[in-house]
């Protein structure tokens, strides 16, 4: 029971109540936070009520009505499949979600996984870890990604895998080193001197210390993860016509980009537009939980209010 206590006294400083509610009080300040939740809030929302808001079949084809430009008929105009853009638009806000979540989900796993296996036990399985994830790291993102879609084939389950694997390797690195600085503060020293075993001091002590930082570091990638699976879309190795994933709707309207280039331009800024929300959204909770910048900007708020 001793050691069960320790945790959260020695967390007090970083990770207590009032240390919560100081970020949470400037996340609710912070512009850049407000904005960037607003932005996947409105994407979230959309997707949720595709099938409410859609105007039309996203596969449906009206061939007479192909290349129309946005109007009242078809809000965001039609592709050279006369297919309503707007409804593909929202469907398609799901395919880039789960895509996002996850890819990103399976990368948090499997970094979470070998990043504190190889930091908690040292020695050969460190080096060992630390060497595979090396290797993969040699890989730029998207060659790592194209060549997991090679050999698991075209889909989206397996675009899911591919980035979750292009991604794990950077979560590995982050989460050894924090890892190995959890594991040298007093509290933990204190349960190994009481006895705890290894499997209570990762468990109970090292791991929840952890999933702050996992948090703020899960926002970035699943930005990354919508980029890449949008590109492997584009690059025709994601999901398959009709579906109406946003990288194959860019790579559709390139043919008509002169005619037509809201074809492109649309499912290009609603990729931009998400990207950028999950972005703004980590710079702001990066900065809210890292006790130091929080320090700087209560600082910084309290000069301006004075």
């Amino acid at each position: 029971m001793a050691t069960a206590r320790m945790a959260p006294q020695a967390g007090g400083e970083d990770g207590g109540p009032s240390a919560r509610r100081g970020a949470l009080r400037l996340l609710l300040h912070s512009p850049s936070a407000m904005l960037g939740a607003g932005l996947v809030a409105a994407v979230v929302l959309a997707a949720a009520l595709a099938p409410w808001i859609a105007t039309h079949d996203p596969a449906a084809q009206t061939l007479q009505d192909q290349l129309q430009p946005p109007s009242a008929r078809y809000l965001l105009g039609t592709d050279r499949l006369g297919r309503d853009i707007f409804s593909r638009i929202v469907w398609g806000a799901r395919i880039s979600l789960r895509m996002g979540i996850l890819a990103v989900s399976i990368g948090l796993a499997l970094g979470l996984v070998v990043g504190f296996l190889s930091g908690f036990l040292g020695g050969w399985a460190d080096l060992l870890l630390m060497r595979l994830v090396d290797i993969l790291l040699s890989f730029p993102l998207y060659l790592l990604a194209i060549l997991v879609m090679a050999i698991l084939g075209p889909s989206l389950t397996n675009a899911m895998i591919a980035v979750g694997i292009a991604t794990f390797p950077h979560i590995a690195r982050l989460v050894r080193g924090e890892t190995l600085a959890v594991k040298e503060r007093e509290f933990v020293e204190a349960a190994r001197g009481l006895g705890a075993g290894g499997f209570r001091l990762g468990a109970v002590h090292i791991i929840p210390q952890l999933m702050g930082p996992l948090v703020v570091l899960a926002t970035f990638p699943v930005a990354t993860a919508i980029v890449v699976e949008s590109s492997l879309s584009f690059l025709g190795l994601g999901p398959p016509p009709p579906t109406p994933a946003w990288g194959l709707m860019i790579a559709e309207g390139q043919q008509v980009l002169e005619i037509a280039p809201w074809v492109s331009a649309i499912p290009g800024a609603a990729i931009m537009v998400l990207v950028m929300g999950f972005n703004l959204a980590g710079d702001a909770l990066r900065d809210a939980l890292d006790p130091r910048l929080r320090g700087v900007s209560q600082q910084g708020a309290e000069e301006e209010a004075a």
